[in-house]
């Protein structure tokens, strides 16, 4: 199979695919994991995005593109996989679809998780880590909350939150993903492969439900 995963940040796309990868025995491929791979290489691609990265800038979609392009030139390249950060606008989407076609690897299907801001901005938001090396427990002032608000349970540390879960990091994460991504919906409408799962409950549960979507 070769599936997409479409959601808003901090839907749980990362953790889903990371179970259908073990499950289905197929690749994982994230485009953070491709950058690092890359830059760690040096190859082409890398030695262009390493600027980008250093300064903590978004990379370019050129380069993006450029990098999926690179991983499936490869001879390992993968005959089943779950993309997941990838393709993020229109233009990654019509890249994609060169890519695959080019060595004859047809998507199976596109799984939209779909989670409503609200819930976004509270599940984000709500997490909190140790910074104490060593300990790095994380904690959820709802899910999973500490003893003491904002102390480490393990080791009495005083918690952080990732500048990437601030309330207004999240919004503006969202306008971009309704901007830039969400038009990638009617897209692969149109071509029979988008499925749509409520993004909200337990991991299994979620994990089911893509399951009987995808018919496996």
């Amino acid at each position: 199979m070769r599936i997409i995963l479409v959601g808003p940040p901090g839907c749980g796309k990362g953790t889903q695919a990371k179970l259908l990868s073990k499950r289905m025995k197929i690749e994982h491929i994230g485009t953070g994991d491709l950058l690092r791979e890359a830059i760690r290489n040096e190859t082409s691609v890398g030695r262009r995005a390493k600027p980008y990265v250093e300064v903590g800038n978004l990379v370019p979609d050129e380069l993006v593109n450029d990098l999926v392009s690179e991983r499936f030139q490869r001879d390992d390249r993968p005959k089943g996989f779950i993309l997941d950060g990838y393709p993020r606008t229109l233009m990654q989407a019509k890249n994609l679809d060169t890519v695959l076609s080019s060595h004859s690897l047809p998507l199976t299907a596109v799984v939209l998780l779909d989670v409503c801001d609200t819930e976004i901005v509270k599940r984000v938001t709500g997490r909190w880590s140790c910074p104490k090396l060593g300990c790095k427990a994380t904690f959820h002032t709802l899910s999973n909350p500490s003893k003491v608000p904002r102390i480490c349970d393990d080791c009495q540390t005083v918690m952080v939150q990732r500048e990437d879960d601030h309330v207004e990091t999240v919004k503006s994460r969202l306008t971009v993903y309704h901007k830039d991504t969400v038009p990638l919906l009617p897209y692969y409408e149109q071509h029979n492969l988008l499925n749509k799962i409520h993004g909200t409950g337990e991991i299994e549960e979620i994990y089911q439900s893509m399951v009987n979507a995808l018919r496996i």
